[in-house]
């Protein structure tokens, strides 16, 4: 199964948790490759960096709940919270991936 992981970033959290913390990050979402599909920050309307988005392909939301507790930023405070949601991929690289019924 495909879900999407949507991060809230807490408002009060220091700026430069991120900073000192990416290189961490990075090697887990390396770690987790065969799991975490695609990985990064969400920017506003005014360009400012905010919030984070993952694509995971797991059996259950559990197994993604666990990864999300296993993450290096997470136990750092610069996550007020994140939804896990299920996605069904319909349309990916120029191609449907479903049949259309009607």
């Amino acid at each position: 199964m495909k879900f999407i992981i949507l991060f809230e970033d807490a408002p009060e959290a220091d700026p430069d948790i991120r900073k000192s913390h990416m290189v961490r990050h990075l090697d887990f979402l390396e770690k987790n490759a065969d799991k975490i599909k695609a990985a990064g920050p969400l920017s506003d309307t005014a360009g400012l960096g905010r919030d984070g988005l993952w694509i995971v392909e797991a059996d259950a939301a559990e197994d993604v709940d666990r990864l999300v507790q296993e993450d290096p930023f997470w136990p750092t405070g610069l996550r007020k919270s994140y939804a896990i949601i299920e996605w069904t991929q319909v349309y990916a690289d120029g191609s449907r991936l479903i049949r259309s019924s009607v």
